[in-house]
């Protein structure tokens, strides 16, 4: 008489939980990156109004120093789920800390600088800081984030 099988083997439960665990230490550090890289991109697109604004001033008063925190409709204060410390000094730099981590778990932070040149009909901006980081922030040559030298 043939015996039939009625459940799994520990050898085949092992080789299952091996691949589980596998599949789990490449997914997470991924999900992790993206959402970094997905807070990195909201805190910038939260700071188009204030971009907007600090530009607009400068196209009133035609000098950057006049544009700060409180001044021409810039604001004093912005506190969202993505920008933990925001200000904006004088000459329109707006200078900020994201909830976007690094990957030692520090908090990505930005400088975003505007210029206008000569006979120009917009403010260009210049991004900087730890944000300007392909694995976990805004990828370079996007966002202002200058690009990376060609060798």
């Amino acid at each position: 008489m043939r015996r039939q099988q009625q459940g799994f083997t520990l050898i085949e439960l092992m080789i299952v939980v091996a691949i589980i665990g596998i599949l789990a230490s490449v997914s997470i550090p991924l999900y992790s990156d993206y959402s970094s890289r997905t807070k990195a991109a909201a805190a910038v697109s939260e700071l188009a109004a204030v971009k907007t604004a600090v530009s607009l001033c400068f196209s009133e008063t035609d000098k950057l120093e006049d544009c700060k925190a409180g001044a021409y409709g810039i604001p004093l204060t912005l506190k969202t789920d993505n920008i933990s410390s925001y200000k904006v000094e004088a000459d329109g730099i707006i200078e900020v800390s994201t909830s976007a981590t690094g990957a030692d778990g520090t908090a990505l932070a930005m400088t975003m600088t505007p210029s206008k040149s000569a006979g120009a009909t917009h403010v260009a901006w210049k991004t900087e800081g730890t944000i300007c980081n392909s694995d976990r922030g805004i990828k370079l040559g996007s966002g202002g984030c200058a690009a990376a030298a060609k060798p």
